[in-house]
């Protein structure tokens, strides 16, 4: 019986998914073609979140929201438990920020255009060098005061718990002089957790920690960086949510 009532939500939510994309499709296209600062692009994948969250019946909360700076450009780094993280993520902070998008997708007629003309930053992974290259041009094209989110851990924890960082938000935030947002997002993996494709409808919870300024880092620091990076995000992880 409960196999049975997996696929049943699983069919549910790429149904609803299928839905929604076709639905959103050209409105995001158009809006990404006509925007030079992709802000209406980003507003209409707002949509396409809150819509998925309803149809499995997911709330979201967030916490710090008055850590948040409108107008500032951050960097944002969070922890990755599910896919759920991201339609929390654009749901609650209320910001413009651009997705770090592996540059294959380019190739998907039209849509790899649209995300493109919506000033989203494709990242050439063949190797770090080109990769730090390829994130820089993209920081470029976007417009002051839009920020630039991070999943430090790379992928998604498969138990809840952090992994270790990687560099590439902090190395932009040296560089730019972005201050660092941390966010932890807590009960995402119990509604989707890696590798499932059935949801179990429940709570999520955004908390925002508050803004690491680059006053004091440099390159040589990045490791103290990353530590209170991690520190932040690691003391709002609710273990009974992993």
């Amino acid at each position: 019986m409960k196999q049975f009532i997996d696929i049943v939500k699983a069919a549910w939510i790429i149904l609803w998914a299928t839905i929604c994309t076709l639905l959103l499709f050209i409105p995001m296209i158009t809006a990404a073609l006509l925007s030079r600062t992709g802000n209406l692009a980003f507003s209409i994948s707002r949509i396409w979140a809150w819509t998925m969250l309803k149809v499995t019946f997911v709330r979201c909360s967030i916490a710090g929201k008055e850590n948040i700076k409108k107008g500032t450009s951050y960097i944002i780094i969070s922890n990755h438990q599910s896919h759920f993280d991201i339609l929390a993520i654009v749901t609650t902070l209320g910001i413009q920020f651009r997705w770090i998008i592996k540059k294959e997708i380019l190739k998907v007629p039209l849509f790899g255009h649209a995300l493109y003309a919506s000033r989203n930053i494709f990242i050439d992974r063949s190797n770090s060098e080109k990769a730090r290259e390829s994130i820089n041009r993209g920081v470029d094209r976007i417009s002051p005061g839009t920020s630039i989110i991070f999943f430090a851990e790379g992928t998604r924890s498969p138990d809840g718990n952090l992994r270790a960082f990687k560099k590439g938000g902090f190395v932009i935030a040296l560089e730019r002089g972005y201050p660092i947002l941390p966010v932890t997002v807590n009960g995402s993996r119990r509604i989707l957790p890696k590798g499932k494709i059935a949801f179990t409808p429940g709570r999520i919870e955004v908390a925002v920690g508050e803004p690491i300024t680059m006053v004091g880092y440099s390159p040589a620091s990045m490791e103290q960086l990353i530590e209170k990076t991690r520190g932040s995000i690691a003391s709002k992880l609710m273990t009974d949510s992993l």
